[in-house]
């Protein structure tokens, strides 16, 4: 058995590789991995899990796997968003988070997400010793330790507990819920059935918000969606929105670690949007200073923002573990990336889709001006900037390098009428023009679809940009 570490751990599908045989290899290798991190005889590591089918008996058998190497295993009562797990890794001093999860994939995918002390995704490195102790356990046919559940329980090797207050009250410290109940908003929330159900009601139970949450039962299906909060799978919530005639919605990824958004008129705000608003906000409102870190398909509007205010700006690989990186050993204000994953100054490495979600309700609260109004500030004021994304399904498995070196080699001198200023491949190949405008060609590392990304100042230069990149991609 082969198993790569993704852009955020491992991800197969249910009862075909992500089976309870090859979770426990993985999660011995993690164990060695842990056993050689730590430097006192009775590590710690903190379990969660997600609302997919299964995840709560493939968290207890990562407990169980920890339980029989002498780790104690700190295993979530019930479902809670990924944010959650690594603030709690942080809190107790553990060395290592282990999250069930296959984050905003398809129902029939499961996965598991490590989690490293400094409460975010494990490093590069980190998951590469994982996969170098799976890899000498198959080769000498070492199975796993495995305890009995019960016998761990009853020795504290297993200990059950809710992450959702302490990860609340750190939230506080975060967030001005002063300004947000003063707003009286009215608000949608969509958890698309994942485990960041009610997260956002609770915290503002504390408010004078009137909240509605939608998609909050448990559905390990996702109502036959993926829980992914773009466009296409957050009509529910544009309906819920307009019917309740709310200020606005706003929906969590199906771990909680991802956002998205729809303002009162019923259209989607995506992250590119939110990223820029809360910068701007961070900034202006609370006169925070740092460096601002993007993935290399994130939009640069945010880099316009960082450039008005003097603040040094980072583009990074896809995968928030790169976005860690630099929270790590660099002062960052804020860190994103296209598909709604943030965190800011103050809060753990980590995406949290909780946590801007709230951010938002504060900007619009603080503006006394609804959400698309400031959506169309932010376009005159550093765009227009438009944005698009295919996820073109591969028939035959890519190479990467050899994609990059094809692409980089016959990188064309004009796109669509621009001159072509720069290639870069940071993160496969990434074409940048004369206008500002861009087009990025990459394999994902979590399924097998090719992206394409494009961001132009007209519409029609994005279409442009998005039918060059499917061509040259070789689709």
């Amino acid at each position: 058995m082969t198993i790569q570490f993704g852009t955020d751990g491992w991800r197969a599908v249910i009862s075909d590789t992500f089976t309870f045989a090859n979770l426990r290899l993985v999660v011995q290798a993690i164990a060695d991995f842990v056993r050689e991190e730590s430097e006192v005889d009775s590590p710690q590591v903190v379990v969660g899990f997600d609302t997919r089918f299964l995840s709560d008996r493939y968290a207890a058998e990562v407990a169980r796997v920890m339980a029989g190497n002498g780790i104690v295993a700190h295993l979530t009562r019930a479902d809670a968003p990924t944010p959650a797990v690594s603030y709690t890794v942080v809190q107790k001093q553990a060395t290592a988070g282990v999250m069930i999860t296959a984050s905003h994939n398809p129902p029939r995918y499961n996965g598991l997400k490590l989690k490293a002390a400094f409460g975010g995704s494990a490093l590069p490195e980190q998951a590469r010793r994982v996969e170098a102790h799976l890899a000498r356990n198959q080769e000498i046919a070492r199975g796993p330790n495995v305890m009995d559940y019960q016998r761990a329980l009853d020795e504290g090797l297993i200990r059950r507990f809710d992450p959702a207050w302490s990860y609340y009250e750190h939230l506080t410290h975060l967030v001005d819920l002063d300004v947000i109940s003063a707003g009286e908003l009215r608000v949608i929330t969509d958890a698309m059935y994942g485990s960041a159900r009610k997260c956002i009601a609770d915290m503002l139970a504390r408010t004078r918000c009137r909240v509605r949450e939608i998609r909050g039962e448990m559905n390990p299906g996702f109502g036959g969606i993926h829980p992914e909060p773009i466009a296409r799978y957050l009509s529910a919530l544009s309906a819920a929105v307009q019917a309740d005639q709310a200020d606005l919605g706003l929906a969590t990824d199906g771990d909680g670690d991802r956002i998205g958004a729809i303002d009162a008129r019923g259209n989607f705000v995506d992250p590119h949007h939110i990223f820029a608003l809360v910068l701007q906000y961070l900034v202006e409102r609370r006169g925070w200073q740092g460096t601002v870190v993007r993935s290399v398909s994130t939009t640069r509007m945010v880099d316009r923002l960082a450039a008005r205010y003097g603040l040094p700006l980072a583009e990074t690989p896809v995968g928030f573990n790169h976005i860690a990186d630099r929270m790590l050993n660099d002062d960052v204000l804020i860190g994103g990336e296209e598909s709604g994953g943030f965190s800011i100054k103050g809060h753990i490495p980590e995406g949290d889709g909780v946590l801007m979600g709230l951010l938002l309700l504060e900007v619009v609260a603080a503006a006394h001006a609804p959400l698309h109004e400031l959506v169309a500030q932010l376009q005159a004021d550093v765009g227009p900037a438009h944005y698009a994304r295919r996820d073109l399904r591969l028939r035959h498995p890519i190479s990467k390098p050899e994609m990059v070196d094809r692409l980089t080699q016959e990188a064309p001198p004009t796109l669509a009428s621009q001159a072509v200023t720069e290639v870069q491949t940071t993160d496969g190949v990434k074409y940048l023009l004369a206008d500002d405008s861009w087009l990025l060609i990459r394999p994902s590392g979590t399924e097998p679809v090719l992206r394409v990304y494009a961001e132009a100042r007209e519409p029609e230069m994005v279409k442009a940009l998005l039918a060059f990149g499917e061509e040259v991609a070789g689709m």
